[in-house]
């Protein structure tokens, strides 16, 4: 599966919410899986969309196809647009679908990773931190998706910001000492992501 992250910089509130609702317009393209996003809760005028995929092939087409004019809507209401692609390595918990009714809020972790530590970077993520996240009361699903360079997306969905604070104060310091993160990482940026319904496709 393909993962395309996208953020931006928001100029025209109104103007960019009433173009969101034009990517309905993705329901019946072929390889097309479920797209959503929201605010970032740390500044008021960033806005993050994840859009999933079957395969680059099919996204690939409808980039060629039909991606301008859907786009169009939106054209003049945001500045500063940053697409990042990523394949699909493993599951954060079990069974990750591109859904978004039940979860409030999604965590994000972009990871640029040592190239030497890229494989000791993956298997911490599987035997220390995915099971105290698929642990953590509220943590619903999520995905560890990885782009050329050893640049790693770390997605997880949550229900509430309260259990993700939770999750937050109690584990991760204690966690990334176990798992050597330091050790692995260039850099880390993240956000945290309030979603919006009315977004999802």
């Amino acid at each position: 599966m393909l993962v395309k992250w996208m953020r931006c910089t928001v100029t025209d509130r109104r103007g960019f919410e009433q173009g969101q609702r034009r990517w309905a317009g993705l329901l019946g393209e072929p390889g097309f899986r479920g797209q959503g996003g929201g605010w970032s809760t740390r500044r008021d005028d960033v806005v993050h969309l994840f859009a999933f995929w079957e395969s680059r092939s099919f996204y690939d087409s409808f980039m060629a196809r039909s991606h301008d004019r859907l786009a169009s809507a939106q054209a003049g209401t945001y500045t500063n647009m940053q697409v990042k692609l990523f394949d699909h390595r493993f599951d954060v918990k079990t069974g990750f679908e591109p859904r978004f009714t039940d979860a409030d809020l999604v965590r994000i972790a972009h990871c640029r990773v040592h190239e030497e530590q890229a494989e000791h970077f993956a298997l911490m993520q599987q035997k220390v931190w995915n099971p105290a996240m698929a642990g953590s009361p509220g943590m619903v699903r999520g995905l560890f998706c990885e782009a050329p360079g050893s640049e790693v997306l770390i997605l997880s969905m949550w229900q509430s910001e309260a259990e993700h604070g939770k999750y937050r104060q109690e584990r991760v310091e204690r966690l990334s000492l176990r798992a050597g993160t330091e050790k692995d990482l260039i850099g880390l940026d993240g956000d945290i992501v309030r979603l919006l319904p009315q977004w999802t496709v």
